[in-house]
């Protein structure tokens, strides 16, 4: 254990397939923010997108973050990534300082540790799901086969086809396979089955999970379906650019077993 690491004694979990029970687990802090405020300035208005956010996310975790449209969540998860700077506040990754980073030093943190999946697959048309994926593993330090990759997420027989040939929900998973590849510690998901149906979307969180549990990454999702929490080790609720509340769930549901 290095020096200066912050562990924290919280409710843990053993996995026994679609349920998880109550134990107990020393948790290591991942990420860490101090009054964390987010200020757009308009010019005739100042709109807070956060207003002094105070959390803790703890490494292998699956941590949901809901809350109304306009709440900071995606704010949070973009700072958080280092795409984005805080306007006051302190946030730390293990025990690197992000808000004193400086824009190249924040591009090699988002390139060795940061996976992101969004809503909308940004994936490059012309280019097959292995490309797509290429794109990330070229780049990498330490990165796993795309075929690896895009098997891990159900796609290995789908690897040499097009996004245009491919469902909105084999798309998410491409994007999912580009996020892994860079074997990120972090995995950041901005609505990641917001465009998708009952079935395609469950199949997304499966692979989530299925991350989460196989390789220990920890994991954030954003989504506004309020189901999606019982899958969580831990819920996080937002309401004007604030934390109202942070539940951790004794029991979690499988996504199969989710209610859609």
């Amino acid at each position: 254990m290095t020096t200066g690491m912050r562990i924290r004694l919280s409710p843990g979990f053993t996995h026994s397939n679609a349920s998880i029970n109550q134990g107990a687990l020393v948790s290591e802090i991942i990420f860490r923010t101090e009054g964390i405020t987010k200020v757009y300035d308009t010019g005739e208005v100042k709109v807070y997108a956060l207003a002094g956010v105070d959390l803790e996310l703890f490494k292998g975790e699956l941590t949901v973050l809901l809350g109304p449209s306009g709440s900071g969540k995606s704010t949070l998860l973009n700072i958080l990534g280092g795409l984005d700077h805080a306007t006051e506040g302190r946030v730390w990754f293990d025990d690197t300082e992000l808000t004193e980073m400086t824009d190249r030093g924040l591009t090699k943190y988002r390139r060795d540790h940061v996976g992101f999946v969004f809503q909308f697959y940004n994936l490059v048309p012309s280019l097959t799901a292995r490309e797509n994926v290429q794109l990330v593993t070229d780049v990498a330090p330490d990165p796993m086969p795309a075929e690896e990759a895009l098997g891990l997420v159900g796609l290995g027989e789908r690897m040499d086809h097009f996004p245009s040939e491919m469902s909105g929900g084999e798309q998410q998973r491409v994007a999912i396979a580009r996020a892994i590849a860079k074997r990120p510690q972090i995995l950041l998901c901005d609505e990641p089955t917001g465009a998708l149906d009952s079935t395609t979307g469950v199949q997304v969180l499966e692979v989530l999970r299925d991350i989460n549990e196989r390789f220990g990454t920890t994991t954030v999702v954003i989504t506004h379906n309020a189901e999606i929490q019982r899958m969580a080790h831990r819920v996080i609720f937002f309401q004007d650019g604030k934390i109202s509340e942070t539940r951790v769930n004794t029991e979690r549901l499988a996504p199969s077993e989710i209610a859609w």
